[in-house]
């Protein structure tokens, strides 16, 4: 198996991981999927709170993030506010109410984490993430270069 493909591969079982780790979520505290995966994502993401940024970032459908933004407002999750430069931007953030998830979430993403990373010293842990930057800087430039990114 060539490192591109064995990358790809364990890519793909990290991303099979964290989806697990969101039903599991979702199961306890009755959310749909991608309900879910916004939560994580604003808890995550700090500063990447438009639906644009989920879509964009996330690679989902505009559609079924605006759904599931509503119905995630309508539970008093989510909360929206207008830009005040750009009224066109509508930023998104997590209500006290949404507190519950977001620490069961902090919960699992550490035991995720560390069972990763598990055998590891903290200097290969510093190498991956500063190597893994690099793999992401360099496929972002790659999807510029093709048009699949803006």
């Amino acid at each position: 198996m060539s490192y591109a493909t064995e990358w790809l591969v364990n890519f793909r079982y990290i991303i099979k991981g964290q989806d697990a780790l969101i039903k599991e979520l979702c199961d306890h505290f009755q959310l749909t999927k991608i309900e879910g995966t916004i939560i994580v994502f604003l808890y995550n993401n700090p500063g990447k709170d438009t639906a644009g940024d989920i879509v964009e970032l996330r690679m989902l459908s505009k559609g079924n993030v605006s759904q599931a933004v509503e119905s995630l407002i309508q539970k008093s999750l989510l909360t929206r506010e207008q830009d005040a430069e750009d009224r066109r931007k509508i930023h998104l953030s997590l209500l006290p109410a949404a507190d519950p998830i977001i620490e069961a979430v902090k919960k699992k993403q550490e035991e995720f984490g560390y069972e990763i990373f598990r055998g590891f010293t903290e200097e290969e842990i510093r190498l991956f993430h500063e190597m893994n930057g690099r793999i992401a800087e360099n496929t972002l430039q790659i999807m510029k270069r093709s048009g699949l990114l803006k």
